[in-house]
């Protein structure tokens, strides 16, 4: 298989921002609604599917995608309900 450095730092990039935000949810530093959280989700879903599509690995470039979505949902859903107040 040919590999591609550059999607592989992408690859790794993504995992990296998607772990940062779960861990901050988890240690209770910030709310899963919260930019700070779902901004970087959405960031490392796009990285993360870039190097799965590159490698061929279709199921977890649909997963990713599909994370990228609830997260845009999430942000614009919050942003709508700021509007409101």
């Amino acid at each position: 298989m040919f590999e591609n450095p550059l999607v592989d730092v992408l690859g790794w990039l993504g995992a990296v921002c998607v772990l940062v935000a779960y861990g901050l949810v988890s240690a209770g530093k910030v709310h899963g609604r919260s930019r700070l959280y779902q901004i970087p989700n959405a960031i490392g879903s796009v990285l993360l599917t870039v190097n799965t599509f590159f490698y061929h690995a279709y199921p977890s470039s649909v997963v990713n995608v599909l994370w990228l979505g609830i997260a845009v949902y999430a942000l614009r859903r919050r942003e709508s309900e700021l509007r409101k107040r």
